[in-house]
């Protein structure tokens, strides 16, 4: 795919090949040319597990302490004083079998969908709908909680969820261009945390092999995996 102009002066602004500390690469990310809108800042980290074994699926949630500076849209599924909790705590959508007619006829839109433990049964018919888009409720994340006006609460305030893909990487969006590098310093070190807590006792070796980051219309700059750990 061809590149723009802002994309190629920006990659010729520093080494391609070069490895850079966290701070260092923000740093960087930060003076490079940006697009006309605030650019998300995405982290991608391949971790050292295979992600066909189930016991090596690296999966769950972190609450960026900075927040990501996304507005994230909230579906949930829920009835009676569950679903009045929902709106309360400012989901976009709340519905029992209705929501679900409406996401089965198509309707898709919403960015994280949270369903209370009793309309499971409903839900999980959407599983080829939601599933392909990553918008299955799961209680490994925390989408599937009989307390969904806080799960609300913690979704549309920074948490965002993770997972390894079939090649073993984790994409997670770490904030906007707008941020300060110290900012999205703080953001990442927090994932890096929760990744190594998260960490499956049966993947052997080097854990975090490869890393680098990125805006939207930008070019990747590589992160030194052994300086991850580093700290604002």
């Amino acid at each position: 795919m061809a590149k723009g102009k802002r994309y190629t002066d920006a990659s010729k602004k520093f080494n391609r090949d070069q490895m850079f500390g966290p701070g260092e690469a923000l740093e960087l990310l930060n003076g490079l040319p940006s697009a006309k809108y605030d650019e998300s800042v995405d982290v991608v980290i391949r971790l050292g597990v295979d992600p066909r074994k189930a016991d090596q699926i690296v999966r769950g949630t972190v609450a960026l302490p900075e927040g990501t500076g996304k507005t994230v849209r909230v579906a949930v599924f829920a009835k009676g004083e569950a679903a009045e909790a929902a709106k309360a705590a400012g989901a976009d959508l709340v519905g029992g079998d209705e929501l679900v007619a409406e996401v089965e006829g198509g309707m898709l839109d919403f960015d994280l969908a949270i369903s209370a433990p009793d309309m499971m049964a409903q839900v999980g018919k959407l599983g080829r709908v939601l599933g392909p888009r990553g918008l299955m409720p799961n209680p490994k994340t925390g989408t599937v909680t009989p307390d969904v006006a806080n799960a609300v609460t913690q979704f549309k305030g920074g948490t965002v969820e993770y997972r390894t893909d079939r090649f073993a990487n984790v994409h997670v969006s770490i904030g906007k261009k707008s941020f300060s590098a110290a900012a999205l310093h703080n953001n990442l070190a927090t994932l890096v945390d929760e990744l190594n807590r998260a960490r499956p006792a049966s993947a052997k070796g080097r854990y975090m092999k490869k890393a680098s980051v990125s805006s939207t219309m930008g070019p990747g700059i590589k992160l030194d995996p052994a300086r991850l750990d580093e700290k604002p």
